[in-house]
């Protein structure tokens, strides 16, 4: 991965955007598809969607959801003690004891969660999880006057963590799901801007994904794609306490490519075509149910959507130290890519006759 591209992807990581707040990571977004699209829009939802060789057909959408799990400040006690409540899901025995980064309209402020020293809590309760509506976030106020001065009710609230380079091109950050697969999109949207394809191309950050699958839903009904590429993160297997029995994915061995009720059969044949022409490994990844991700929302669009999951395999997904290989995330952008080439006006993924 080249040292421009790179450094884009740890700014992007570097960003506060739990769901309903990704305006500001959007808006980088935005500028660097800028540099090789024909046309960037945004709608009321927050979606950024961009166009590559508009006009051509058929229409191809490739989404990728911009937001990360988060927190909100839901109130200021007299102490300027903030309490919060979880924006998407948490394993509260994660947040315990963590830093926390306090996005606020003044700007960035650092904040700890609190928590009652093991010397003082009875053996008897030491092995339970504290849930999370008995957690607090400090930010050193002396009162709830001086905290107010600070931070506002309905603030967004992340881990303070930021991307750290691990050996065999791996990467650690928080966000990864699924800025791994914004970035992804991004990239396979810069290759297509140069090999010149039959599709029309929209490469979407969605917004929302965490809490309902939402920006998803109103950007694919805007576009009205005849195919469509969901890029997410999917859970690695190759670290221990992980049971393969559902699926065995690793890092670093390729993306991983959904095969189920979820996903075009067709489309999936395509996929796994190009990835042996192309020389690009691949993994496959069993989705018997609903996927959980974009991919199920814009399967289901209009009359229906030809769509694919592209997922790159990812380590401790909900968690600020989440782990990805760079290379899994070069071999999606190029799978996406050269896929798309293949791709024309009369490629029929219809299903049944």
């Amino acid at each position: 991965m080249n040292k421009r591209s790179l450094d884009f992807f740890k700014q992007l990581l570097n960003h506060i955007g739990p769901s309903g707040y990704e305006q500001t990571v959007s808006r980088f977004f935005a500028q660097e598809v800028k540099t090789f699209a024909d046309e960037v829009v945004s709608d009321q939802h927050g979606n950024v969607m961009a166009c590559i060789n508009k006009g051509g057909s058929p229409r191809v959408m490739l989404a990728g959801h911009i937001d990360e799990i988060g927190l909100m400040i839901t109130h200021v006690d007299d102490k300027g003690f903030l309490d919060v409540d979880q924006i998407g899901g948490w394993d509260p025995q994660i947040l315990q004891g963590q830093r926390v980064w306090i996005e606020t309209r003044k700007g960035r402020i650092p904040g700890v969660i609190g928590k009652k020293p093991i010397h003082k809590i009875k053996p008897a309760e030491r092995d339970k999880v504290i849930k999370l509506e008995k957690l607090f976030i400090d930010i050193g106020a002396s009162s709830k006057k001086e905290a107010e001065k600070r931070v506002a009710v309905g603030d967004p609230v992340v881990i303070a963590y930021e991307p750290q380079d691990f050996p065999n091109n791996l990467l650690a950050s928080r966000a990864l799901d699924d800025r791994a697969g914004v970035f992804t999109i991004l990239e396979a949207g810069r290759l297509l801007s140069k090999m010149k394809p039959k599709a029309e191309v929209h490469v979407v950050a969605t917004v929302q994904e965490e809490v309902g699958l939402r920006g998803v839903t109103t950007s694919c009904y805007a576009i009205a794609p005849d195919v469509g590429f969901a890029v997410d993160v999917t859970f690695a297997t190759d670290f221990p306490s992980m049971d393969k029995k559902g699926g065995s994915v690793d890092l670093g061995k390729g993306p991983a490519v959904s095969r189920g009720p979820n996903l075009n059969p067709v489309l999936f044949d395509l996929v796994m075509s190009t990835a042996k022409k192309c020389k690009i490994p691949v993994q496959v990844e069993p989705a018997p149910h609903g996927t959980g991700t974009d991919a199920n929302k814009m399967q289901l669009t209009r009359a229906g959507v030809a769509t694919a999951l592209i997922s790159i395999p990812c380590r401790y997904v909900h968690t600020p130290c989440e782990l990805v290989s760079l290379k899994d995330i070069e071999h999606g952008a190029r799978l996406i890519a050269e896929t798309v080439m293949r791709i024309e006006k009369d490629t029929d993924f219809t299903l049944g006759l």
